[in-house]
């Protein structure tokens, strides 16, 4: 390859070119949101995220940034700003990966074989661990909730506050304590 920028804009035509719907942010080719499907077999299967990348100047001799817009529940995705932990990505990135390769291997493999012994969201990788169920129930919710093909996954982004629902919930629930962690810092509606 002749230059980073050649690789750049080869590496974007080919995402393009596959099934992945690509928005460029400012007209440009450094950062981009890609809508990306839950792989099959998984607990995410049926769910659309809009994830933004962002390229580095140095890509692709260093790794893309990789993050969630559309909520999502993971032990190793940060529930507020979406960032992910993604060693494979950071620590073994090589100039021989490309942008189909983040959609097509390593977000599908980071999905179907969460880590939560190194989280970003501390409370999903504990209920992960004490109560495989109702960990499995709230990733479900959240598909449902956040991430329906076809609603414009733009409107239920990360950084979004809670809706009046989840913020006022006067269930009698006996995950009331994480409820409390949820909204804590959250201003008023």
């Amino acid at each position: 390859m002749s230059s980073p920028s050649k690789r750049r804009e080869m590496d974007m035509m080919k995402l393009m070119m596959s099934d992945y719907k690509v928005e460029t942010i400012n007209d440009g080719m450094q950062e981009f949101y890609v809508e990306f499907n839950g792989p099959k077999d998984s607990l995410y299967q049926g769910g659309v995220w809009k994830i933004r990348v962002q390229l580095p100047d140095a890509y692709p001799y260093k790794s893309p940034s990789v993050g969630f817009i559309t909520k999502i529940y993971h032990p190793n995705v940060d529930e507020l700003s979406g960032s992910v932990c993604l060693d494979v990505i950071n620590q073994t990135w090589s100039p021989m990966f490309d942008l189909v390769n983040v959609f097509e291997t390593f977000l599908p493999q980071l999905l179907l074989y969460p880590n939560p012994s190194d989280p970003l969201n501390g409370e999903a990788a504990a209920l992960m661990m004490r109560d495989r169920p109702a960990y499995e129930q709230r990733v479900k919710e959240y598909c449902e909730k956040y991430a329906k093909p076809g609603e414009g996954s733009d409107d239920k982004s990360s950084d979004e506050e809670l809706s009046e629902e989840e913020f006022g919930s006067d269930d009698e629930d006996e995950d009331d304590d994480d409820d409390d962690v949820a909204i804590a810092g959250k201003p008023d509606p």
